[in-house]
C-alpha cells in the first residue's frame, strides 16, 4: 500500500476541526460553539478521519 501526503486543503481542514474541538473543551466558541461543545469527541474523530483519508487516497 503507497501512502501520499494530503493536500494542504485536506490538512488545514484537518486542523481547524481539531482544533475547535480542543478549544471547545476550555472555553466558549461563540458562533458553533454550542454544536461542537456537545460533539467534540465527533469533530475530533472527523478531524483524524478525514487526515486518513487524505492519507490513504492520492489527490484527495
Amino acid at each position: 500500500m503507497r501512502l501520499s501526503a494530503p493536500t494542504i486543503i485536506i490538512w488545514l481542514l484537518a486542523l481547524i476541526l481539531a482544533a475547535l474541538a480542543i478549544l471547545s473543551k476550555f472555553i466558549g466558541i461563540p458562533v458553533i460553539g454550542g454544536f461542537i461543545k456537545q460533539n467534540d469527541f465527533w469533530v475530533m474523530t472527523a478531524a483524524y478521519g478525514l487526515l486518513f483519508l487524505g492519507t490513504l487516497f492520492k489527490g484527495l
